[in-house]
Order: C-alpha cells, then sequence, then structure tokens
C-alpha cells in the first residue's frame, strides 16, 4: 500500500490519508483485514506527526473502513458506512455527465477531460 502526503495541498493531511485509504478500499486495492502500518511507522514514513496519523485512523475508524485493536494494530473493515462521494460532489458529476454527453463525447472522453480540468486545476 503506497499513502503520500502532498504538503502544498490544501487539503490537510489527515484528510489526504482518509482519502487514500478510504479509495484504496473502496477499489478494491485493499481487502478486509489488512493491517495498516503503526502510527508510528507511518508517520516516519511520511514525515507526519503521529497525531496527524493517529486523527486519519481515527477517522477510518469512525468511518467504518478500519477497526483498531490497540497493540495488535489497525484493520481493515471493509468501505465507509457513509456514502463515499458527498451529494454535491454527485450533483456536479451529473451536471458534468450531461454536458458531456451533450456535447457528443464518449465517457473516455469525459474522464480525460475532467482529469485534465482537475490537474490544471491545482496549479
Amino acid at each position: 500500500m503506497i499513502l503520500e502526503v502532498d504538503p502544498r495541498s490544501a487539503v490537510p493531511p489527515y484528510e489526504q490519508l482518509r482519502q487514500q485509504v478510504t479509495a484504496l478500499v473502496v477499489g478494491g486495492a485493499v481487502a478486509a483485514g489488512f493491517r495498516l502500518p503503526s502510527i508510528r511507522q507511518l508517520a516516519n514514513d511520511l514525515g507526519l506527526a503521529g497525531g496527524t496519523v493517529a486523527r486519519a485512523y481515527r477517522e477510518l475508524e469512525a468511518d467504518g473502513v478500519v477497526t483498531t485493536h490497540g497493540r495488535h494494530g489497525t484493520v481493515v473493515a471493509g468501505p465507509p458506512r457513509r456514502p463515499s462521494p458527498s451529494p454535491g460532489l454527485l450533483d456536479a458529476a451529473r451536471r458534468f455527465a450531461v454536458e458531456a454527453r451533450a456535447a457528443g463525447a464518449t465517457l473516455d472522453d469525459a474522464v480525460v477531460a475532467l482529469h485534465v480540468a482537475y490537474t490544471l486545476g491545482r496549479t
């Protein structure tokens, strides 16, 4: 499992970790029962404070993505209990899909356009 934190991002590091682990679980790259690195290990690997990683793990536990077993570590439980994309994001995606279809774009065209717009929006 590879996790990265972008220190230039407006998204707090704990949230970046939460989103990445959730995406790995939802996408099937990490299965239930997978043991996450210890807080100390992940903090050292990413150059973060232990409290930052601990907060990410607490948020993941609150979402139902992981369970914490004290000294036995943090283990993936499954996908989040709450809907992953927010309703606002789903609405934005629906509007984009309608416009893309009206413009004659294929799904692949729309995904590429979204990727380009998202990447350019980070600068």
